[in-house]
C-alpha cells in the first residue's frame, strides 16, 4: 500500500500501527507529487489525494487528512492547520499564534480529526479519528511534531509528552486507523 503523503511523521506513525501491512512512501514509489490539499473538509482532501496517488501508480493507497480544530475559534485552523500562517511558518510560530488566540477565551477545548481514505480503483473505504482535548498554555514537550506541544489531554500531558507509543496508542490517527481495519 502507499501512503499518499511526504510527511515524515505520519508515514512513522501509520508504519507504527500498520505493521501487518508494508507500507510504502511516495518517495520509495518514485512518486514525485504534493497533491494540492485545496478541498473544505479532512475527508474532502483525504479522498483527492488517495484517488491521485491511485491514478499515478494503480496501488492501493491510503491518504489522511487531519487537523485540530479549536472550538472558541469556530473549528479554526481546520484544514488549514499547517498552512493558515503560510508554507514558510514553523511548528512553533503556528502553535505560538494559536495559544495567543486562545489566551483570549476562557473555553480552550479542541479536537483533533482525522479522515483516512483506502482507495484501490474500485472500493473506498472512509474513517475517522476524533481525540477530544484543550489548547495548552504553553508549548510542551519534544516528542512528536505539528501541534503535539499545545493539545493537552485530560490527564494535563500535551501529546508531546507522550512516548511515541503512547500516542500511537490514542491519537485521532489511531482511532482512525483502528476504524479502517475493521472496515478492509
Amino acid at each position: 500500500m502507499i501512503l499518499a503523503t511526504n510527511n515524515k511523521g505520519k508515514l512513522e506513525e501509520i508504519r507504527k500501527m500498520l505493521i501487518d501491512y508494508k507500507i510504502y512512501s511516495l518517495k520509495e514509489k518514485n512518486i514525485n507529487v504534493d497533491v494540492l490539499e485545496d478541498q473544505d473538509t479532512f475527508l474532502g482532501n483525504a479522498q483527492k489525494k488517495a484517488m491521485e496517488i491511485y491514478k499515478i501508480s494503480h496501488e492501493e493507497t491510503i491518504a489522511d487528512d487531519s487537523g485540530l480544530c479549536i472550538n472558541c475559534l469556530n473549528g479554526f485552523p481546520g484544514v488549514m492547520t499547517h498552512r493558515f500562517l503560510g508554507e514558510d511558518a514553523t511548528d512553533r510560530m503556528r502553535n505560538e499564534y494559536l495559544i495567543n488566540e486562545v489566551n483570549k477565551y476562557s473555553d480552550r477545548s479542541a479536537q483533533v480529526v482525522c479522515n483516512l481514505v483506502y482507495y484501490n480503483g474500485k472500493k473506498i473505504v472512509i474513517s475517522e479519528g476524533v481525540l477530544n482535548g484543550f489548547i495548552s498554555n504553553e508549548c510542551r514537550g519534544s516528542n512528536g511534531f505539528g501541534f503535539d506541544e499545545i493539545f493537552e489531554l485530560s490527564n494535563g500531558l500535551t501529546l508531546a509528552q507522550l512516548s511515541s507509543d503512547e500516542k500511537n496508542m490514542i491519537s485521532a490517527r489511531s482511532l482512525a486507523l483502528k476504524d479502517l481495519k475493521k472496515k478492509l
